[in-house]
């Protein structure tokens, strides 16, 4: 049985995109972004109420079924707890289908404010959080960095066993400028052109690369090129999303750590800061502005953890 939070009680959290695979790190390494969505959610005698400004406005649902109130009411209920009715007050940034994390950011507001609203003034268990994100997504790479900030290596003992996590070290000098077109991939799309089966030399081959990429990432940002080449998913998700594969390949060319976020078809460019300018002098040549036509431009650092911004009641 479980018992009614009193009204009134609200929290605020807020949660940063992020971008997983980052390359050959397929399923296992995320990277959290400084770019935030951050959430209120309140709790009201009765009813539902779903107050929605930036991405996602005008296409997500109003009422109990909205991500963060379900993932939030899913949770409550672990706890002994309900809501009798909820406001919802969300400023979204992160863009909705494009392989930043925007669903995994969802997720980990929804189990943030769940925690805070059950255990008011404790620490924040990370642990649970990661655990039932995995569940619910069933990767923890995107949810991962979200919960934990910066880049994450994550594993599972087992196949569908609990998650596992452990921080990586970053170059102080790392920044990621993401490009991020105006159409949307969704990710069981991308998820099921992907084979069962991939040749021993690939599988072999994306593993050494993998290693030196955490290598890079901590410390020769020279080496991220050479790094973020992989042979798992990117050239297989090319056909549904032709705009970012010849860009990815142009910038690639020219000497830049260019690469598929998530499923997609947002592009990262992982790079140290003193070469942004040379890549803003890239976009800027007739090739770059070709190809990034219709791109937005953003220059993000690695991201914060979740937390919990205030709590009230």
């Amino acid at each position: 049985m479980t018992r009614a939070l009193q009204p009134g009680r609200s929290v605020t959290v807020a949660v940063p995109a992020s971008s997983a695979n980052l390359g050959p790190g397929f399923d296992s390494l995320g990277l959290a972004l400084d770019w935030v969505d951050e959430v209120t959610l309140t709790v009201l005698p009765e009813g539902c109420e779903v107050l929605v400004r930036g991405e996602g406005a005008d296409s997500v649902p109003r009422d109990r079924t909205h991500l963060v109130v379900a993932t939030c009411e899913q949770a409550l209920a672990e706890h002994g707890r309900h809501l009798p009715g909820v406001r919802l007050e969300a400023h979204n940034t992160i863009p909705h289908g494009r392989g930043l994390g925007s669903s995994s950011a969802a997720l980990v507001a929804g189990l943030l404010a769940a925690w805070a609203l059950a255990h008011p003034g404790e620490e924040v268990d990370r642990n649970w959080l990661l655990q039932r994100a995995h569940a619910l997504e069933g990767h923890a790479d995107n949810v991962a960095a979200a919960i934990f900030g910066g880049l994450v290596l994550t594993w599972s003992e087992d196949l569908g066993g609990q998650a596992a996590v452990c921080p990586g070290r970053l170059d102080p000098r790392l920044r990621a400028v993401a490009l991020v077109p105006a159409d949307s991939v969704l990710t069981e799309r991308a998820r099921a052109v992907l084979p069962d089966v991939v040749p021993h030399a690939a599988a072999a081959a994306n593993s050494g690369r993998a290693a030196l990429l955490v290598h890079a990432l901590a410390g020769e940002p020279r080496l991220l090129v050479p790094a973020t080449r992989e042979w798992l998913h990117q050239e297989q998700r090319a056909p549904l999303m032709p705009g970012s594969d010849r860009l990815r390949r142009a910038l690639r060319e020219a000497g830049f750590a260019a690469l598929v976020s998530g499923a997609g078809p947002t592009l990262l460019v992982l790079l140290a800061e003193p070469e942004v300018a040379r890549l803003q002098d890239w976009l800027a040549t007739e090739e770059g502005t070709a190809l990034a036509a219709g791109y937005g431009v953003h220059l993000l650092a690695p991201g914060p953890a979740a937390r919990v911004v205030a709590a009230r009641g």
